[in-house]
């Protein structure tokens, strides 16, 4: 969804007509499997490489949160930090993309 740009008529829902016709694509292809309209397909290497980046960022939180807890040099919590906002970057680029159906 678009914010709204201050014109008049009914609010735009898609950045163009592409975008408006994946959607239309997904809605029926849902429809056709009868599935709801909020289902979510993915392919499994799809989810297993979503799975490892959250792990990672998980990870990288944890080790923060234990050298916060023990009181470490500057440096060690810069470092961790820096794997921290590493771990987050490449969430940060991950988009799932809508793919047409068949």
């Amino acid at each position: 969804m678009l914010p709204q740009q201050g014109s008049v008529g009914r609010p735009r829902q898609y950045c163009g007509q592409a975008c408006r016709q994946r959607a239309y694509e997904q809605r029926s292809a849902t429809a056709r499997a009868g599935l709801s309209g909020d289902v979510v397909l993915v392919t499994r290497a799809e989810l297993d490489g979503l799975q490892d980046r959250l792990y990672q960022l998980r990870c990288a939180i944890e080790d923060v949160q234990t050298l916060l807890a023990e009181r470490h040099t500057k440096a060690e919590l810069e470092r961790s930090l820096h794997d921290l906002v590493r771990s987050t970057g490449r969430l940060d680029k991950l988009w799932v993309a809508e793919r047409a159906a068949g």
